[in-house]
């Protein structure tokens, strides 16, 4: 099932948040008290979204927020954005290139004669 990391937010340790997630079946997982490090990808990502993105935006509706922010993944973060992590590729070519190899080392297992 999906897990939903959080930072120690008290919004996350609510009853009714943890409520919530169960009810969807998601499990919750926290941040260690004091370690930053632990949600270092996500807060990344939430700084390139706000800064790159939603930073100077006005939304007229909140449908029109999750439509824009999901058209800057789709659209931007995954397919043309390139990550230095990933050796400057996108999330889209890095994956691509993990089930290559992935399939080219299997294919390797099974090959006979």
């Amino acid at each position: 099932g999906l897990i939903h990391h959080s930072d120690r937010g008290s919004q996350y340790a609510s009853k009714d948040f943890r409520r919530l997630l169960k009810a969807y079946g998601f499990k919750g997982s926290m941040s260690r008290k004091g370690n930053c490090w632990d949600n270092a990808v996500a807060e990344s990502f939430f700084g390139s979204l706000k800064q790159e993105r939603v930073q100077w935006r006005h939304y007229q509706t909140r449908y029109e927020a999750q439509q824009d922010v999901l058209d800057y993944i789709s659209m931007f973060y995954n397919s043309r954005r390139l990550h230095s992590y990933l050796d400057y590729m996108n999330p889209n070519e890095y994956e691509q290139k993990l089930l290559g190899m992935k399939k080219s080392s299997l294919t390797g297992l099974y090959q006979y004669g």
